[in-house]
């Protein structure tokens, strides 16, 4: 009951919160750089959220999230762009190609463990860049230019979609043999889990989730080109991840949140926002290695300060 309680309060926090910034852009009280950072942290939420649930839920170590991204955004651009399709089908087509294309790696590669699996995606997410570098239907290293179609409406529609599926597949039984994968997959193999297939599974729940915001960011600019889809993305979603708690989903929402702000303001100077993230990925290791919220959700903080507020 509390915990339907609070799902209920989180929704309605939410949907209040997408009507006052809805009734503030029709009003004009909101420009257009808050509404592309609105839409960028929306973008970036969905990424956190998507790798979350493989680095962080399932233990594996994936470094190739802008790979999928990469797919979706292409993927949807074609669909929109060449064929003439709906935007919703060409979000709708990026997530899935995405799913098929995490399936395709995931079988294999998950397989492996720790820093071979780091390679095997990071490997895949540059053969997904080069392959589009050298496509012309697709504008090669020019890029392909896109229309404006990505709204505060779909960007929050689909950052609330990717919380409610990863945090309802987290908190059922599928959730909980992966979180045993992630403590220690020697035992829950033993204990007659099927790991392969929950890491497979979980890999290609996050590519799908990957792939809706690379359609997205494909639409939320008037161009795309493979150099925004390189390690340094990949890296970046990571940091995300790392810096809110690996297990944490409310974490991976308030890093996204925090370091897309921050970048935001710093987009005039690009070196010293990848140096920032480096530092703030150091001091998080060395004074906060369990990240800013460790395995811990919002709802556990304001249940342990409740409850140290009534033993007081």
């Amino acid at each position: 009951m509390k915990k339907s309680k609070a799902f209920w309060v989180y929704l309605a926090l939410a949907l209040v919160i997408y009507a006052v910034v809805q009734v503030m852009t029709a009003n004009e009280m909101i420009d257009l750089y808050y509404q592309n950072m609105l839409i960028t942290i929306c973008i970036n939420i969905m990424l956190a959220v998507s790798l979350h649930i493989v680095i962080g839920i399932t233990g594996q170590f994936s470094i190739g999230h802008a790979g999928f991204m990469a797919v979706g955004a292409y993927v949807s651009a074609i669909c929109t762009m060449k064929l003439g399709l709906p935007f919703i089908v060409g979000i709708i087509m990026g997530g899935v190609v995405a799913a098929i294309a995490g399936l395709l790696v995931g079988v294999p590669s998950l397989r492996l463990k720790g820093d071979y699996l780091a390679i095997a995606t990071l490997g895949f997410a540059e053969i997904i860049r080069i392959t589009f570098l050298n496509i012309d239907y697709v504008g090669g290293a020019a890029g392909m230019v896109v229309n404006h179609m990505t709204t505060w409406t779909y960007a929050f529609l689909g950052v609330l979609i990717t919380i409610l599926v990863i945090s309802n597949f987290t908190n059922s039984r599928h959730g909980r043999s992966c979180l045993a994968i992630r403590e220690d997959e020697i035992a829950a193999d033993a204990m007659g889990i099927n790991t392969t297939y929950y890491k497979v599974v979980a890999f290609v729940i996050g590519s799908l989730f990957a792939g809706v915001a690379g359609a997205l960011y494909a639409h939320n600019f008037y161009i795309i080109q493979p150099t925004a889809f390189n390690f340094l993305k990949s890296f970046e979603i990571l940091i995300y991840v790392v810096l809110g708690g690996l297990g944490s989903l409310s974490g991976s929402v308030i890093a996204a949140i925090f370091l897309t702000t921050v970048s935001q303001y710093l987009q005039a100077f690009p070196e010293t926002r990848m140096i920032i993230y480096s530092v703030v990925l150091i001091l998080v290791m060395l004074y906060r290695p369990t990240g800013l919220m460790g395995t811990k959700e919002l709802k556990d903080v304001f249940r342990l300060k409740k409850r140290g507020g009534s033993e007081a």
